[in-house]
């Protein structure tokens, strides 16, 4: 019998210690290792053990901090917001050394409150707020100017999310509670932002947004009043046209995470409740929070490792599904290689199709031998009619990540396919996927 395991259904999550009753607002895992969670009254905590123990971090402020994002294990920023002291508005928090000191850096406008914050390199960042803020620093977050942002009437509401895909596409959203959900998009690295066609907009604040690829995204929110409940609202065009389901559950989705490209979580607040989706965001199923907790942010650093908080100190860590040994290796093997879209897309010349190995037993064991073997990985690229047009990798796998590069230079504009496949002894196929990729004129 092959030394594969897989999943019978998705993995649990329990409740563990950490050193406050605040409500922690916001979780960040760098790695499986390294992360923080933020909150109420200045909290920081921090855990470099991947949630086995966790300290409190001095963040120089007693307001409540709503974001955290980290670059790295060191280099980091989170939002503060003073309503107690005029000038009221935004302190922003700054570390270089993974929160054993954190700088404030006021954010010079008053009463624009930041929501969220996310940052692409070490100079490149964006911030969203209340009343209503896009903004953008190439300055590590010395200095920040407002985007440009359409002027539809909603294009005036808070930002609560900001999220890209490459160094051109990225979409944000926000809105407000029984009023509007608005999504912006920007195909020029956020140098213009575009709101979403009012006959599309749904009618209460969209809380977080998942970009499959450049093309295909999902945003999560609803509306706990009068049974609308749950809902999700998605894009298949790029952000031209979108479509709104509730989907049967009651309560609002505060945050969207996905674990695998097929496995999606998201937290209910004060319903107590997670819902989690096994077939990419189609279907959901409801369930309850470890020790009635109220969950408003969810993160998976890698399919293998989960954290969610909350309020009253709540921090959940997920362990991922019990494994069982099986015929199929293919069924491991979905977990623990990831193959991402290629960008940018659509493209005219070269573009970059990554792929993940996420564990180190990702091994074939040949029975002829006491070592294994490992699996070989082949990439290729394919017309719309199934024609063969260039291998670009073919090699045994390591527990890495893969960057390849494709040049389409010549190749006539239209739909091109690209497809990894993973073998194991005998040539057995142990992961298969085929990505869908764009080449403009």
């Amino acid at each position: 019998m092959l030394a594969w395991t897989a999943s019978t259904a998705q993995g649990t999550w329990s409740r563990i210690d950490v050193p406050t009753d605040d409500f922690l607002r916001a979780v960040y895992f760098t790695d499986s290792l390294y992360g923080w969670a933020v909150g109420n009254l200045g909290t920081i905590i921090h855990t470099s053990d991947g949630g086995e123990t966790w300290v409190l971090q001095d963040s120089q402020t007693g307001n409540e901090i709503t974001d955290i994002f980290f670059l790295n294990r060191d280099l980091g920023w989170a939002s503060s917001l003073n309503y107690m002291v005029s000038p009221y508005g935004t302190v922003l928090l700054k570390t270089e050394n993974g929160g054993e000191d954190w700088v404030s850096i006021p954010y010079p406008e008053e009463n624009i409150f930041i929501n969220c914050i996310i940052f692409r390199d070490s100079l490149n960042g964006w911030m969203g707020g209340s009343p209503h803020a896009i903004l953008r620093t190439s300055d590590g977050g010395q200095s920040w100017q407002q985007a440009a942002v359409d002027t539809s009437i909603l294009a005036f509401f808070p930002v609560l999310s900001i999220r890209f895909y490459d160094d051109n596409y990225g979409y944000a959203c926000g809105g407000l509670f029984e009023i509007a959900g608005v999504i912006w998009r920007t195909t020029d690295g956020g140098e213009s932002w575009q709101a979403i066609d009012p006959v599309y907009a749904p009618a209460d604040e969209v809380h977080e947004l998942h970009l499959y690829d450049s093309l295909h995204v999902i945003g999560a929110g609803g509306d706990p009043d009068f049974g609308y409940g749950v809902a999700f609202i998605r894009t298949d065009d790029g952000g031209v046209t979108w479509d709104y389901e509730e989907i049967g559950l009651q309560g609002n989705a505060f945050d969207l995470d996905f674990r695998t490209p097929m496995e999606a979580w998201a937290p209910l607040g004060q319903k107590r409740k997670l819902i989690y989706s096994l077939d990419g965001g189609d279907t959901w199923t409801e369930i309850d929070t470890p020790e009635n907790t109220a969950i408003f942010s969810i993160m998976f650093p890698d399919s293998l490792h989960g954290f969610a908080c909350g309020m009253d100190g709540a921090m959940l860590k997920y362990t991922p599904p019990y494994y069982v040994s099986v015929n199929d290796p293919m069924a491991a093997a979905e977990n623990c290689v990831i193959l991402h879209q290629n960008y940018p897309n659509p493209f005219r010349g070269k573009t970059i199709i990554e792929f993940r190995v996420l564990s180190s037993e990702f091994r074939v064991p040949n029975p002829k031998s006491t070592s294994p073997n490992r699996p070989i990985a082949q990439l290729s690229v394919y017309s719309l009619f199934g024609q063969h047009i260039i291998t670009l990798l073919h090699q045994p796998l390591s527990h890495s990540e893969y960057q390849v590069e494709f040049d389409a230079t010549g190749l006539p504009a239209g739909i091109y396919f690209y497809k990894l496949t993973v073998t194991g002894i005998d040539s057995q196929v142990l992961f298969s996927q085929t990505r869908k990729m764009i080449v403009t004129p």
